[in-house]
């Protein structure tokens, strides 16, 4: 299982980087786990956005579904002719609203360009080998942290959540946790996300045995991010940036 960050930040993109989007590939399958603003001119640099197999969008906050305008164009207007429509996984109500930016016309174009389909909190998706599982978390009304199994491997992303106990189940004995870590540590608690410290205690509870922090506030300091994050978990944390890669190989143990 290989994921792919394209985007690191919370909110807005800071210079050089995205909002959140995560490439994720498994079990022969491709998967855009978000798809903020600057994910796919990211994607294109590793992958043809036309060859994705789903998207999946965590909850209704435009930086983490913003792009899907671009991804429609993308699929829709092809130098080889529009694409068969993509799967697009997303909370219930966000597929109705998508549309309003458009013209009726447009609107009518990216209906073609998609598959929608309403994520159902622990209902299992399985697409080729892949085992996709929302869990709903405490951010905004439905947000769903993502649970992925695939070869015996298992990975777990949290969009944008509170400490809950929904993410507690998430993160539990995974082999790689990608947690959210927006605020800094003055602000703990004041808003529906974690700090860099509360994702690496949660990780570090939850039996986790790696830990990657994202959707970082663009003017939060990283290096301080990793020592905070390092400390909570007991071990070391990467604090990612775009077009990092992580592959969890359960069979010899690295991740």
């Amino acid at each position: 299982m290989r994921v792919t960050v394209l985007g690191s930040s919370a909110s807005y993109s800071g210079p050089q980087r995205a909002c959140a989007g995560h490439f994720l590939e498994a079990a022969g399958a491709r998967l855009l786990l978000d798809c903020g603003n600057g994910v796919i001119a990211n994607l294109a640099q590793i992958q043809n956005p036309e060859d994705i197999d789903a998207v999946f969008i965590t909850h209704n906050h435009p930086d983490h579904y913003a792009d899907i305008y671009v991804l429609h164009a993308a699929l829709r207007y092809a130098p080889s002719g529009p694409r068969p429509p993509l799967p697009l996984y997303l909370p219930r109500g966000l597929w109705e609203r998508l549309p309003c930016l458009l013209s009726e016309r447009g609107a009518a174009d990216f209906a073609e360009a998609f598959i929608p389909v309403e994520l159902e909190p622990a209902t299992a998706i399985i697409i080729g080998g892949v085992k996709i599982t929302p869990i709903p978390v405490e951010h905004t009304e439905p947000t769903f942290a993502l649970v992925v199994e695939a070869d015996g491997e298992r990975f777990a992303y949290t969009s944008d959540t509170a400490m809950c106990p929904g993410v507690r189940e998430a993160a539990h004995d995974v082999d790689l946790l990608l947690a959210e870590a927006t605020l800094p540590e003055r602000y703990a608690d004041q808003a529906p996300h974690l700090t860099a410290s509360q994702a690496g205690t949660l990780a570090r509870k939850a039996g986790a045995r790696a830990l990657a922090l994202v959707h970082v506030w663009p003017t939060n300091d990283r290096v301080e991010m990793a020592r905070q994050a390092s400390e909570a978990f007991g071990s070391a944390v990467f604090v990612a940036e775009e077009f990092d890669v992580f592959d969890i190989d359960t069979r010899d143990g690295d991740d």
